[in-house]
């Protein structure tokens, strides 16, 4: 990949439990290529360990502190992870699969799921992630991180909106709240209101990039699979491929809102002075959905090892091939397809321009809960 000039790019990163760790290898290659500056970056649920992880390893010395942070983290996760009962099973170790679908644990954290709510099953609230956090986090770090900004979202659950936070509002309670699930832990209380994981409401949320940051180009780190491939027939596989459409919902829905105004703009459509302060953004999209696919939905909660590392160098082998073919397009195109990877083939509405008012309407970001006004 021969560069020339330093570019700059924002970052969306999806949630996904441990496969959080495909974003991992994203960002250690792209924090190699030294002529690509990150301003901004979105996390929701694990991909908001990675941003704030990153941006705390970025405060102590720079590029090669935050991947070193970001193996720290990870490397914590796994060596943890040896004292879950969610573990492959022998069969699976013999086969070299990585899905724990078979896990005995698996089956029995599922059926406490159905028998259960967190506040009776974990009444004291344990979090296996809260140690993690503890042990690594350094709130201070993250939020004097003057050269990127961080946009982490969570889920209120009172009003059913997101919030997002900034970066002098991260601590270790908003990482946790942003990956609480509701079946899983008890909600995470923030002053007092309660927050789910943030991919309900944005996985991950896009529009503070858009409105928050200078570069048109924002980059979607994705490790949700938008297809499946067949209807899934046992409880599990129903839980978690609901789980995945709906986390899927918020991320379609906010680039449906883009590709709209895109081609307002680009068709003459926004005249009035407000409507003209939107800006064209450049979509991108780092992902290997075919590979991910192929890892069941349950395997998000394998945190083996081997199994992070081997995500890690699919997701650095990724961006690679991303850079070496889409360096050029940064801060001058797109290359994502956001109609035909969000809307479908089959769906290609020949609308008539809406009015301004309509039109300025419907470019306003979804109910999210307004962000401060300090930045």
């Amino acid at each position: 990949m021969a560069t020339s000039g330093t570019k700059t790019i924002n970052l969306a990163l999806q949630g996904g439990g441990s496969h959080g760790a495909f974003t991992w290898g994203v960002l250690d290659r792209l924090l190699e290529v030294e002529d690509l500056v990150i301003e901004g970056i979105s996390g929701t649920s694990a991909g908001a360990m990675n941003a704030a992880v990153l941006a705390q390893g970025y405060t102590k010395n720079g590029r090669t502190g935050a991947r070193e942070a970001l193996d720290r983290f990870w490397q914590r996760t796994a060596e943890f992870s040896l004292f879950s009962p969610i573990r492959r099973s022998v069969f699976d170790q013999m086969l070299g699969q990585w899905n724990i679908d078979r896990s005995v644990g698996t089956w029995w954290a599922d059926l406490l799921q159905h028998l259960a709510s967190p506040y009776q099953s974990n009444p004291f609230g344990f979090d296996p992630l809260k140690t993690v956090l503890s042990d690594l986090i350094i709130e201070k770090d993250i939020q004097s991180c003057e050269s990127i900004k961080l946009f982490i979202a969570a889920t209120n659950v009172e009003t059913g909106r997101a919030r997002v936070f900034l970066r002098h509002e991260i601590t270790t309670d908003v990482l946790l709240a942003s990956a609480c699930l509701p079946f899983t832990f008890q909600a995470v209380e923030i002053e007092g209101v309660p927050y789910w994981d943030g991919g309900y409401m944005g996985n991950p949320v896009i529009w503070p990039l858009i409105y928050r940051c200078e570069s048109p180009d924002v980059a979607v780190v994705q490790i949700n699979p938008l297809e499946r491939k067949g209807t899934p027939t046992t409880p599990i596989g129903i839980i978690n491929r609901v789980n995945e459409i709906s986390f899927n919902a918020s991320l379609i829905a906010e680039m449906r809102a883009i590709a709209f105004v895109q081609r307002l703009i680009d068709e003459g459509g926004l005249e009035t002075p407000e409507a003209k302060r939107l800006k064209r953004m450049n979509m991108h999209m780092i992902g290997c959905e075919e590979k991910l696919r192929e890892l069941g939905a349950a395997s998000k909660m394998n945190a083996e090892l081997g199994f992070l590392l081997y995500l890690k160098d699919l997701g650095r082998t990724t961006a690679d091939a991303w850079l070496q073919e889409h360096w050029d397009a940064i801060g001058q195109r797109s290359s994502l397809d956001i109609r035909k990877v969000f809307l479908g083939a089959r769906v290609q509405p020949q609308v008539q321009l809406q009015s301004q008012a309509q039109a300025q309407t419907q470019a306003q970001p979804p109910t999210i809960e307004p962000l401060p006004s300090k930045g």
